[in-house]
């Protein structure tokens, strides 16, 4: 039932039947049974709207568009699935598995608020190098987590921000496509409240789990007691990775190579070239475009691959729709 209703008969039964009758038992018997109806109100209520020939004609409208989310969803899973998501690591801790730590100090003086942690991705270090790494952060970056300046990083950084370019885009086009799934049906607030999992069963909708796994590095300080600690944490989403990029390309020399094509590939160069093709598939078979599809996950394409010698060039770019780009993969041009 809904809150305000709930909220009113548990108030008022049991001031209604206990006054009258002067019981108390009366009242907390009220009390029980407004308790014990409220969740199968709600359940008659969900089943009287998930048999309704409204509900069911609608789940039949929606189903092109259902059919077409959970091809996303898979395609979302095969990113995941063969992307990368790992760069340097730090040496600080890397053997301390090795050793049996214990804190043998008197009860009342231990200190163990603030544990040093040792994990990859965790650099232990002093104050100043804590507060350094927080103003800037891309140096320390590379500083401490061997991430070198040359062409092998650099290759490395941009096929990360790739991949996380890719899942980022077509995580967030699942989103979208729910909400215009929602937005079709229009379901009672309290379906998506209560029986959200039920609603997307019954729709035929699969929910995707996966998030985007950005990378993260922690500077981490921890004082000799114990007593205090600070840490800068750095996220490698897109913004970040396109400034190591850029950083590792203004500190190595490199020609027309793989690796050095790949330093081209930005969040900017991406959306330009969305903008420059109107947002429509390329492949001439092909041709869909958002204004026919407003959730279409567009991706932009190496015409020819960079593996094979293509460049990051404008001219060597192209938009593709999802379906096309899984179909291409790394084929050279027909």
């Amino acid at each position: 039932m809904p809150k305000w209703l709930f909220i009113t008969l548990l108030i008022a039964a049991p001031i209604i039947l206990g006054g009258s009758t002067g019981n108390g038992f009366v009242m907390l018997l009220a009390i029980a049974m407004v308790l014990i109806a409220n969740p199968f109100i709600w359940k008659v209520r969900k089943n009287r709207y998930f048999n309704s020939e409204q509900f069911k004609s609608l789940r039949a409208q929606v189903a092109s568009v259902v059919a077409e989310h959970n091809d996303v969803v898979n395609y979302v899973a095969e990113i995941r699935d063969q992307g990368a998501f790992e760069l340097g690591a730090s040496s600080t801790g890397q053997y301390a598995h090795l050793a049996n730590f214990k804190n043998t100090s008197a009860w009342n003086n231990r200190r163990d608020r603030n544990v040093a942690e040792y994990a990859p991705h965790v650099h232990n270090a002093s104050l100043q190098v804590v507060r350094n790494a927080s103003m800037e952060p891309i140096k320390y970056l590379m500083k401490y987590f061997e991430i070198k300046a040359n062409e092998e990083t650099l290759a490395d950084v941009q096929r990360v921000a790739e991949d996380i370019s890719r899942l980022e885009e077509a995580v967030g086009n699942v989103q979208r496509r729910e909400a215009e799934i929602v937005a079709m049906i229009k379901p009672p607030a309290f379906i998506l409240k209560r029986y959200a999992d039920e609603f997307w069963s019954l729709v035929g909708v699969h929910l995707s789990p996966i998030t985007v796994p950005y990378p993260n590095y922690k500077f981490q300080y921890t004082s000799a007691g114990g007593n205090s600690g600070q840490t800068v944490d750095i996220t490698l989403d897109t913004p970040t990775l396109d400034a190591l990029s850029e950083t590792l390309v203004q500190k190595i020399r490199w020609a027309k190579s793989a690796a050095g094509q790949r330093a081209l590939m930005t969040a900017r160069l991406r959306a330009w070239i969305k903008e420059r093709d109107r947002h429509t598939c390329q492949n001439p078979s092909c041709g869909i475009s958002v204004a026919a599809e407003p959730h279409l996950l567009l991706e932009v394409d190496h015409i020819v691959p960079v593996a094979k010698g293509g460049l990051s060039e404008p001219e060597n770019l192209q938009t593709l729709c999802w379906r096309c780009n899984r179909a291409k993969g790394a084929k050279m041009p027909a």
